[in-house]
């Protein structure tokens, strides 16, 4: 997959645009899947149907969001200079001296007000994005475009880093998935999912319209395993991190179960997360309708929010025997 995580990083998707990323995998999967659809939101759903349909047999929805932290344009000066806001987490100590690229291709560079105290990190409304503008008519964007940031993927050893890898290293692994699958005996929904980093809103749309009987989020998580990090049981290299809580949701017990039982009867490493900031699609799908039972397999990766998000490709790989193996076998819960 590694060739593919690489592809779909670096192709722009911000929340509410992602429509070049919805292209990409849409170029993907189109022999793959029995029907495509597009919703109204801009959720790109592959239903692949069971092919030895069972009592027992569930309509299931599996959700990676397409989209990406960005930034919107919000002011520009008569110097050119232009004053933004954020398109989900973006985190001020990653953004200075950060470029950025604007769907329209022009390109910029982060900096920041005057700095008083050196210990003081400056809040997004004391930065700018220099375009290399001399005056608000010759700048290149426009108030309300949009940009993702700029960095360029690299590999060091199995580890992986670019921009972008939440989620798009989901989206390969949901892609690998469908594309490997052969026999199942359930009916299977792979939702590509738009605007998850700004309220987590394409997947409870798309839940709503699918009305699954089961939920499972494939998204990363942050990791304990760097010096003086946050206390947290998830470390890169273990395994794929199956979720028992997040701020946003509680991840079914039965689902919890099915997984961990799954991992073991396949010995494929894993690892129990417990996350205390953020959330995923699952809490959207566990809401819809009457509710859902609901979970999520998680990528370890440090450093989200940022430029240079790190994964490591065994747990990728990991992460997809995980989800073929669920897939592919009856579920009683």
């Amino acid at each position: 997959m590694k060739s593919l995580i690489q592809a779909l990083t670096q192709i722009p998707g911000p929340s509410g645009y992602e429509n070049e990323i919805r292209v990409a995998v849409r170029a993907e999967i189109e022999t793959y899947a029995d029907e495509i659809r597009v919703d109204a939101l801009g959720n790109l759903i592959a239903r692949k149907a069971s092919s030895a349909a069972t009592p027992s047999g569930k309509r299931i929805m599996l959700s990676a969001h397409m989209d990406e932290i960005g930034v919107i344009v919000t002011h520009i000066d008569e110097n050119g200079f232009i004053r933004f806001s954020n398109l989900g987490g973006v985190y001020p100590r990653y953004s200075p001296a950060g470029r950025v690229r604007f769907l329209n291709g022009a390109a910029g560079v982060i900096d920041t007000e005057k700095i008083t105290n050196l210990q003081h990190v400056p809040p997004i409304n004391e930065m700018f994005i220099d375009v290399g503008a001399s005056s608000r008519a010759d700048c290149p964007v426009q108030v309300g475009d949009v940009a993702v940031f700029e960095r360029a993927f690299s590999e060091m050893g199995e580890r992986l880093v670019s921009k972008a890898m939440d989620d798009r290293v989901s989206v390969a692994l949901l892609i690998t998935a469908l594309q490997r699958l052969q026999n199942s005996p359930h009916e299977i929904y792979f939702v590509f999912s738009v605007q998850e980093e700004v309220g987590i809103r394409g997947a409870a749309t798309a839940a709503f319209g699918i009305e699954p009987d089961l939920g499972l989020a494939v998204d990363v998580t942050r990791t304990g395993d760097t010096p003086k990090s946050i206390t947290m049981e998830v470390s890169l290299g273990k395994g794929p991190a199956i979720k028992v809580k997040d701020s946003g949701m509680i991840a079914d017990p039965r689902v919890v179960n099915w997984m961990v039982e799954r991992a073991q009867a396949d010995e494929i490493p894993y690892q129990l997360e417990v996350l205390e900031r953020g959330s995923t699609d699952a809490r959207a799908i566990q809401l819809s309708r009457a509710g859902v039972p609901a979970g999520c397999i998680s990528i370890p990766c440090r450093y989200v929010h940022s430029p240079s998000e790190m994964i490591d490709l065994g747990d990728v790989e990991n992460a997809l025997r995980l989800l073929l193996g669920l897939l592919q076998n009856s579920i009683e819960l």
